[in-house]
C-alpha cells in the first residue's frame, strides 16, 4: 500500500511592523486550506511573534540587527547580531526542511532569506512599496521571485524575477459586513461614519490632530 506524501511545508518570515507580518497571516490561511504545513521566523519578542502565535502556527524566534542608514552606535554591533540571527535561521531551516520561504520583509528576514538561499530552499519575497525598501533590495540575490503590489515597481527589479500579484488580504477583511463593523465600534449606522487611519510613526500626529479637531 503507497504511502502518503507528507504535505509541503511553507516558512514564512518577516517583522519589525504590522504591515510585515498581517499578508504572511493572509498566505498562513491559503496554505493551511491547501493541506500545507507552514512554520515562521521573526525577531524573538517582536510583534509578528504575539500575531502569529495567535493563529497556531509554529514560531521561531531569532535574533536581528537592525538596518539602518544613518549614524548610530548600535551600527557598530548589530552586524554581529544579524550573524547570529542568520546562524540561527540557518538551524532552524535546517530543521525544518521547507519546500519553500516566503519573505515579506523587515531587517529580521535577510538572515533567514541568506540561509535559505545558502541551503537551496527556493525564496519567493513581497514588496508592499513602489520603491523597493533596503530589505528587499539585500535579499534580491538570494531570491527567486519578487512579488509586487504596484506594477511601477517592476521598474526597480529584474525582469525576470519580478511578477505582480497584489497584497495577500486575510478571509476576514473580505468576508467581513458593515453590520459586523458597527457592533464591533458600538454604532447604530444611523449618522455618517468617518474613517480616519494611518501608519508608523505618522499615526501619532494624525490622531491628536482628528481629536483636536473632532467638534
Amino acid at each position: 500500500m503507497a504511502t502518503k506524501p507528507e504535505p509541503l511545508k511553507l516558512l514564512l518570515t518577516g517583522g519589525g511592523t504590522a504591515g510585515h507580518v498581517t499578508p504572511n497571516i493572509a498566505l498562513l490561511e491559503a496554505a493551511k486550506a491547501r493541506g500545507w504545513s507552514a512554520c515562521y521566523i521573526g525577531e524573538a519578542g517582536g510583534i509578528e511573534e504575539g500575531m502569529i502565535a495567535a493563529t497556531g502556527t509554529p514560531f521561531f524566534g531569532i535574533k536581528s540587527g537592525k538596518l539602518r542608514r544613518y549614524f548610530a552606535w548600535r551600527n557598530f554591533t548589530d552586524p554581529f547580531l544579524v550573524l547570529y540571527g542568520f546562524l540561527q535561521a540557518l538551524a532552524i531551516c535546517w530543521r525544518q526542511r521547507p519546500q519553500a520561504v516566503f519573505s515579506k520583509g523587515g531587517y529580521v528576514a535577510l538572515p533567514v532569506v541568506a540561509a535559505a538561499w545558502l541551503l537551496r530552499i527556493p525564496v519567493v519575497c513581497h514588496e508592499s512599496d513602489v520603491t523597493p525598501g533596503l530589505a528587499t533590495r539585500l535579499s534580491l540575490p538570494f531570491c527567486k521571485q519578487v512579488c509586487t503590489a504596484f506594477p511601477q515597481t517592476a521598474a526597480h527589479l529584474p525582469k525576470a524575477k519580478s511578477v505582480l500579484t497584489g497584497t495577500p488580504l486575510r478571509a476576514a477583511i473580505t468576508a467581513a459586513t458593515r453590520q459586523q463593523g458597527l457592533q464591533e465600534f458600538g454604532l447604530d449606522g444611523n449618522k455618517p461614519i468617518l474613517l480616519v487611519f494611518g501608519g508608523s510613526l505618522g499615526a501619532a500626529t494624525i490622531n491628536a490632530q482628528l481629536r483636536q479637531a473632532l467638534d
